[in-house]
This record gives C-alpha cells, sequence and structure tokens, in this order.
C-alpha cells in the first residue's frame, strides 16, 4: 500500500471530511485543471479578453455588458451586490446539461505555485548548529531592524502576542558579545528544542535577551545549559521581552525539513510531498513553494507551509509535525482561513478553487498561524467563484455553502502558514 494511500484510509476517520476530499488532498493530480482558461486576479491585472467562466454576481461575466470591469463599476456606483440566488444563468436545454456544464468550470490562477528565496539564520541546539528562518515579529521595532539585517521583510503579527505559553518555545537572543549573524548583530541563537522533540518544539518562539555583564571577556554559549551556568557565574543577564517570533527550523540536529523530488513548478503542481525545493547552508538560503491565494477583501496573498498539526496533514504536505500548535485553537493568535472541499475546479490545495483568510498582511488582524475551515456547497452545481469575506458571509446567509471547522483525524488542526512577498 503506497503513503498517499496509507494515510488517506486514517483520514478517512475524521467526521467533518469525506473520502472524497481526502482522495483531493492528498493525490492532487486528480485536480489538474481542464477546460478552458479562466484567469485569477492579480491586485491590479484584468480578467481575460471575455471573461470565459468568471462570475459576476449570479451571470457569467462574459454575458454582463462590460464584463467583470462593468460589473465592478456597476456595484460600486450602486453600492449593492447581486443577491445569491441561482446556479450560472448559462442558457441550457436541460437541468443536466445546466449540472453537467457547471461541474466543468476551472479557476487556473496564474503564478500559483512559484519559488520563493528566503534567508537562513545559523543557531545553536545543544551545541550543535540550527539553520532556520524569520517570517514574523509581534513587535514592530523587531520586524524593522531584522527585514533590514536579513534585506528580506518580516511581517508584523501583533496577535502573536496572544499566544499562550504552550504554543511557544523559547529562545536565548544576545544583545553584546561576540560579533555574529545573530538578531542583533552578535552570535546566533540558542534554541531550546527542534523538530526533534515534537512535544515541545514550536515555530513560535518567546523572546529571552542575553547581555553579557560588564568586564567579562565574551564567548561563545551554544546550549541553553551554558547559559544558565554563565547565569549563575554573573558572565550574563538574563531579560524576559514580550515579543513573538515565527522562526521555523529548516535543519536541526539529525533531521531537516523534506526537499520536494520534482522541482519543476506549474500552476499545477500537486499541494503535498514536499513545501521546499532547495536548502544551501552555504549560501544561508531556503527555497519555498510560494502558493497563491485570496485576502479577506479579494486582493492577492502568497503563503509558505512550515507546520502543522496534526501529523496527517504535515505528513501529507511535507512539513514539520508541531503538536505544540494545537493549544492555538480557541487562542485570538490562530486567525481563519476557509478552503473549498467541492465546486469550481482549481489550485486550492483540495483541487478546488483557493482559499481565502480572514487577513493578510499590514491587517490588524494578521497571523501566519491558520485555523483553517472547510467551505462545502450544498449543491456543487450552483458553484461560483468567491473572492473575499464578504462573498463567503453572503453565500452562506444564502443557504448554499456550510462552513465546517476541519478535524483531520479527529484532532485540531492548525498550520503555520507566513504569507510572504515572494517577489521582493
Amino acid at each position: 500500500m503506497n503513503k498517499n494511500l496509507r494515510y488517506l484510509t486514517i483520514l478517512m476517520m475524521a467526521p467533518l471530511f469525506t473520502a472524497g476530499l481526502y482522495s483531493h488532498y492528498y493525490e492532487a493530480d486528480a485536480a489538474k485543471s481542464e477546460g478552458d482558461n479562466a484567469p485569477g486576479r492579480l491586485s491590479n491585472d484584468s480578467y481575460g479578453s471575455k471573461n470565459n467562466n468568471v462570475v459576476c454576481g449570479d451571470t457569467l461575466c462574459k454575458n454582463y455588458p462590460g464584463g467583470k470591469d462593468g460589473w465592478n463599476q456597476d456595484q460600486r456606483k450602486n453600492k449593492t451586490t447581486v443577491a445569491p440566488t441561482l446556479p450560472l444563468t448559462d442558457k441550457t436545454d436541460s437541468k443536466n446539461e445546466m449540472k453537467e456544464k457547471n461541474m466543468d468550470y476551472v479557476l487556473r490562477l496564474s503564478r500559483a505555485n512559484i519559488p520563493t528565496n528566503i534567508p537562513m539564520h545559523k543557531g545553536f541546539y545543544n551545541g550543535a548548529d540550527v539553520y532556520y528562518i524569520i517570517t514574523d515579529s509581534s513587535d514592530k521595532t523587531h520586524a524593522d531592524v531584522i527585514s533590514k539585517n536579513q534585506d528580506w521583510k518580516v511581517e508584523l503579527a501583533p496577535l502573536l502576542a496572544k499566544a499562550p505559553v504552550s504554543a511557544l518555545s523559547k529562545t536565548y537572543m544576545f544583545t553584546n558579545g561576540v560579533k555574529g549573524n545573530g538578531i542583533h548583530g552578535f552570535q546566533g541563537e540558542v534554541f531550546t528544542s527542534t523538530p526533534a522533540q515534537p512535544e515541545i518544539y514550536s515555530a513560535l518562539t518567546s523572546h529571552v535577551h542575553v547581555t553579557w555583564n560588564e568586564g567579562i571577556n565574551p564567548r561563545i554559549l551554544d546550549s541553553e545549559e551554558e547559559i544558565l551556568l554563565a547565569t549563575e557565574n554573573g558572565d550574563v543577564s538574563l531579560n524576559e521581552v514580550p515579543v513573538v517570533l515565527n522562526m521555523p527550523q529548516i535543519v536541526w540536529p539529525g533531521g531537516q525539513m523534506v526537499v520536494k523530488e520534482n522541482k519543476t513548478l506549474t500552476d499545477e503542481t500537486p499541494y503535498g510531498g514536499g513545501q521546499v525545493l532547495n536548502i544551501d547552508t552555504k549560501e544561508m538560503t531556503v527555497t519555498f513553494i510560494a502558493h497563491r491565494g485570496w485576502g479577506p477583501d479579494g486582493r492577492t496573498i502568497y503563503y509558505i507551509v512550515t507546520d502543522a498539526t496534526p501529523s496527517g496533514p504535515a505528513d501529507m504536505m511535507g512539513v514539520i509535525s508541531a503538536p505544540t500548535s494545537a493549544n492555538l485553537i480557541a487562542n485570538a493568535a490562530a486567525v481563519d482561513l476557509f478552503q473549498f472541499k467541492n465546486g469550481i475546479k482549481g489550485s486550492g490545495p483540495l483541487g478546488f478553487q483557493a482559499g481565502i483568510a480572514t487577513g493578510a498582511p499590514g491587517d490588524e488582524n494578521y497571523s501566519p498561524m491558520w485555523r483553517i475551515s472547510v467551505i462545502g456547497w450544498t449543491d456543487s452545481s450552483n458553484a461560483q467563484l468567491l473572492e473575499n469575506i464578504g462573498d463567503i458571509n453572503a453565500y452562506k446567509q444564502a443557504g448554499l455553502i456550510d462552513i465546517g471547522i476541519a478535524r483531520p483525524m479527529n484532532s485540531d488542526h492548525i498550520v503555520n502558514c507566513p504569507f510572504i512577498d515572494p517577489f521582493q
């Protein structure tokens, strides 16, 4: 029995998912696009010349005067939205023909999967090397300083400050001493856990400053034990800082993130099998796959995937299993992300349209920690393209979609998906 089929059997026990959903989730080849191209939307891009298969309210844009742009102008002018009550309104000779036509719609987002290079840092765990990235900070000053030092943007995520201690791992950061590639320009950070200790590992780290006391000759300290001993001896002082950083580990003693075997990316590349394309410890870079989706207002967003809980989805995606993230399921540090389990086929992780997040970079409620909910069309033949939270609310109120929180393996499901700019 191959790995995908074996894991599919396990996940079929999850109450809110169907076997069909997981076959898409784990065997994404089945979701490859067919039919006419239906362009997605970048921030300022226009739709295809005929707006083929793109939906304006309850009609195809190609049938609306002026196409998608005309429809948008009318919505802004009238400040109203079209009530979602009917399936797509192409004229057909029978209900069955209508249903068959609707099920053929495919949303092909351009640049749905693209490579992105992220700078790595070198730290320590129990005397051995750890390579990691920094993607998010709960504090603006740290976000700005780290962004400048690594020449790659760290997103501000104030909600991370609300994460409970049980969802954090402790990291020591030096404010003086031996010069190095650490966050503050000195020796590398010292971690208290790695993915090899899954019961305590978290990419979200609490922030402890280590400062060499005056008159002490600084040296490299590469373990928590050495730091605590130096503290007892009066060599260094410790100061806990109310800052949470998202610092996913890429390489750790005895392990590393899965590197995807097929490194050729297309808009139809399967979601599973690894999220990393290359790890270069000499150049200090890691290449992730950036996936495209929608922000809460319909803007384009890109995200990477670094870790998840429970272990099943983590293994499928080829990311780190981080059980401590389950402590965020009812916490404000996690925000909702909606994925689709049926409807219009597309580049989303379940084989249908791309997901929609409730927060995006620059928003007060942005967080890289996602609490996944799944949207299902009550009648797939009614499926239309949803692009923002307003769309979700309208179609939910109309009774056309159902929404349920994802519980694969009957467990709390959290995914660490930092939003990034892959073009910086």
